[in-house]
């Protein structure tokens, strides 16, 4: 026993210093320090890979993305660059394009890539020619037909080949690398070879150890007297934490982009509304107000919870502005119900406000029906997630006012700077 053990351990830390790759750390640096090294190195090439992956992605690959980015007519910068949340850049992809775009101040489509992932992140800056639902489009196609076993440099090159057609193909498969390294490139094949040796040895090692782990378990069952013959229980299944983030990214930048053009539509209604007087007047200010303060919190948006706040302000200004037009009609203002305090992705709260008890306080909120039946059954609603659990567990102001549900003026808080402290 005490043998196999010895023999898995050494297995595994012979596979551990094989396949682990020392990350060149960069130097304590700002995130505008680091924006501005990265966009040096975009001016005089517009593929800018991280030393820690110089040796890991080949050569050919790389040439495979400059080839068909310098095809599509117009500047296209990429990036491959491990992210972690010690960074300069907090491991957002969002905090390296905004601050990488800042510091180059060159128009052109900007993708970042963590070299741990497949999924590209994207800004075209000041290129009216690419629109947001054709770089989205070629986004999903391009991890759709590269598989879930390409590389990230592999997803760029399809990402950017799809660019230059005119409309998307028909969906493929493609399970191989893509390869435009022309046969007699010694270097290549070199590498190739190298690579293919390694991986054989990785695959030889990683046997070991299932072999040993396997053999450890079984004695261990047979020591604690375990029956094969007994029910097996299948792990429930969860979305994978990187699975998650991913989908919470692109949750975000979808509403982003509709409250966006919902601020836009709206500001445009506001304009053109004749100003009138008493009643018509206060809602019209509101309006205004509350329109105000929503484009104030998506300008300077760290997460999706001030993304929501900025939708649910957003959201108030609209039945602001539709209180003003039915009076100006000389209409009764209809009644609205309020956005889910929880979650106010729920939508609109379900009948009468309901009143939560706890730890001696008692607070009185809109919520929707999921939400009501949850309490009802003693179990926790669905709430938005926040740093921390429920987006409530924190301390700025949406959780202090629960999205405004609590107190008053939340439009006013937000003018004063209350969603900052």
């Amino acid at each position: 026993m005490k043998k196999l053990t010895a023999l898995m351990l050494t297995s595994l830390v012979m596979l551990l210093m094989l396949t682990t790759t020392p990350a060149q750390a960069h130097p304590t640096q700002t995130p505008a320090e680091r924006a501005r090294e990265i966009a040096t190195a975009l001016r005089k090439d517009a593929l800018y890979v991280d030393p820690a992956y110089k040796t890991a992605v080949p050569e050919n690959l790389l040439a495979d993305v400059r080839t068909k980015a310098k095809a599509l007519g117009y500047p296209v910068y990429s990036i491959v660059l491990p992210l972690t949340p010690s960074d300069a850049f907090q491991g957002k992809e969002r905090n390296v394009l905004t601050l990488v775009i800042d510091a180059l101040a060159e128009p052109g489509l900007y993708v970042v890539i963590d070299g741990g992932s497949r999924f590209p992140w994207y800004e075209a800056h000041n290129l009216p020619q690419l629109t947001e639902d054709r770089l989205q489009a070629v986004r999903e196609r391009a991890l759709d037909d590269t598989g879930y076993d390409a590389g990230p440099t592999e997803v760029l090159a399809r990402m950017y080949e799809l660019l230059a057609l005119p409309a998307l193909p028909p969906a493929t498969k493609t399970t191989k690398p893509i390869k435009t390294a022309s046969p007699g490139n010694r270097d290549s094949d070199s590498d190739d070879s190298s690579s293919g040796g390694k991986v054989a040895l990785f695959v030889v090692l990683g046997l070991v150890v299932l072999v040993a782990l396997g053999l450890v378990i079984g004695l261990s069952r047979r020591r604690s007297g375990g029956s094969a013959s007994g029910p097996r229980r299948e792990k429930p299944f969860s979305i994978p934490p990187h699975v998650a983030a991913t989908v919470a990214a692109e949750q975000r930048r979808r509403l982003t982009r509709e409250t966006m053009l919902e601020l836009t539509t709206l500001g445009s209604q506001l304009a053109a509304l004749p100003t009138s007087q008493g009643g018509g007047l206060s809602h019209q200010q509101a309006a205004l107000d509350a329109r105000q303060a929503a484009e104030k919190v998506l300008d300077s948006s760290e997460d999706l919870v001030d993304v929501v706040g900025a939708m649910v302000l957003l959201d108030k200004a609209r039945r602001e502005y539709d209180a003003a037009v039915a009076v100006a009609a000389d209409r009764p203002v209809d009644v609205v119900p309020d956005l889910c305090a929880f979650n106010p992705l729920h939508g609109r709260s379900s009948g009468q406000p309901t009143q939560v008890k706890s730890d001696g306080a008692t607070l009185t909120l809109p919520l929707c029906a999921a939400c009501r039946r949850a309490l009802k059954r003693g179990e926790a609603p669905a709430s938005l997630p926040g740093a921390d659990g429920p987006y409530w567990h924190d301390k700025d102001l949406w959780a202090r006012t629960f999205f405004g549900a609590v107190g008053d003026d939340l439009a006013g808080q937000v003018a004063r700077g209350a969603h900052r402290s």
